[in-house]
């Protein structure tokens, strides 16, 4: 068993709750709240902005020059095609995707991005990724679930986003992170490794809670976050 079929396999508790959530049913069965919607469209636009930052901070920790055009490759990914499913769950609320970004963080996600952010500060590729991978891979196995169980056709009100994310271009993109965090770990201690376990799990779990704060439209306690 490889390092990351270790990953799934302990996650496997978080990984089924995400398919169970109903936010993520919700888009399968292409009925969801608008203010969720919102809410969500609104703090990933803010997410994926420290994603890319976090793409570019393997770079800087790249040795190989495959990993550096790959980690490039993915900024550019995000920022071209990764708002295409954004503009699928904005059409379907009616409100232009400009008018959701630039928005504070909502206290779980802005935990998210401070984990992931703290975990990558530590210097090492494989915590980076490990950190890292819940996103796209939680993701791909969304698009694939949703597309078998439902089998969208092009009227489904969330088609292109389940499309999106159930297509090889994600698929790429998961196992190429699967193949690198593998051999970081072979290569890796075993407290490097344990900390690599912890990092992936955190990040399940809020990935977890990310749909959780979207779909109860999760605020700060008293006033408005603070963007950065």
């Amino acid at each position: 068993m490889t390092f990351t079929e270790e990953l799934r396999r302990e996650n496997d508790d978080i990984f089924q709750a995400i398919f169970d959530h109903p936010f993520v049913r919700g888009l399968g069965e292409g009925e969801l709240p608008d203010e969720a919607v919102a809410h969500y469209v609104k703090a990933d636009y803010e997410y994926l902005n420290t994603f890319m930052q976090l793409y570019g901070t393997a770079v800087s920790q790249s040795k190989k020059r495959e990993d550096i055009a790959f980690f490039q490759a993915q900024i550019a990914f995000v920022l071209g095609d990764e708002i295409h499913p954004h503009h699928n769950l904005c059409n379907y609320i009616g409100v232009p995707y400009e008018e959701l970004q630039g928005f504070p963080l909502p206290p779980t996600a802005d935990h998210y991005r401070t984990h992931m952010k703290s975990v990558a500060t530590e210097g090492l590729l494989g915590k980076t990724i490990a950190a890292m991978l819940p996103c796209p891979w939680t993701y791909q196995e969304i698009g694939q679930e949703l597309k078998k169980e439902f089998s969208p056709e092009p009227d489904h009100p969330f088609y292109e986003w389940i499309e999106f994310y159930a297509d090889d271009s994600i698929t790429y993109t998961t196992d190429y992170l699967l193949k690198r965090l593998n051999e970081e770990a072979e290569a890796a201690s075993s407290e490097d490794r344990k900390l690599m376990k912890d990092a992936f799990r955190k990040s399940c779990q809020l990935e977890y809670a990310f749909w959780e704060m979207s779909y109860t439209i999760e605020g700060w306690p008293v006033g408005e976050g603070v963007l950065k």
